[in-house]
């Protein structure tokens, strides 16, 4: 896999996306209605910026069922990796990235319970 920095940069230069991205670092896996509950956005526009980060290689999907989760790409060259990863601790503290890790450990419905009812 060769990403470029370009994309990289432009990917995560909307706040949507980069919410996502550090959302899915920061848990592994998510699906889409979890997403929407975090951030505040409309279903189709999440998945819109989903579609972005698939096309852009920056995560992966699985469907199970109804649901479609995504997760960052396992297989992204370190630096990229690194580059989230930074970013992640850089705004650890800041809104509205500390509270939408706030807003997903609140949502109901979280995995174990009936997914997204």
């Amino acid at each position: 896999m060769n990403i470029l920095p370009t994309t990289l940069y432009a990917a995560i230069a909307h706040e949507t996306r980069l919410r996502c991205l550090l959302l899915l670092l920061e848990y592994e896996e998510l699906c889409v209605c979890e997403l929407t509950h975090t951030i505040g956005a409309a279903q189709p526009t999440i998945s819109r910026h989903l579609a972005l980060l698939r096309e852009a290689e920056l995560v992966s999907d699985r469907r199970e069922g109804l649901w479609i989760y995504y997760r960052v790409n396992p297989a992204l060259p370190s630096w990229v990796t690194q580059v989230l990863r930074e970013t992640a601790r850089g705004v650890a503290g800041l809104a509205p990235f500390a509270d939408d890790l706030i807003a997903l450990q609140a949502m109901p419905n979280r995995p174990g319970a009936p997914r997204c009812a």
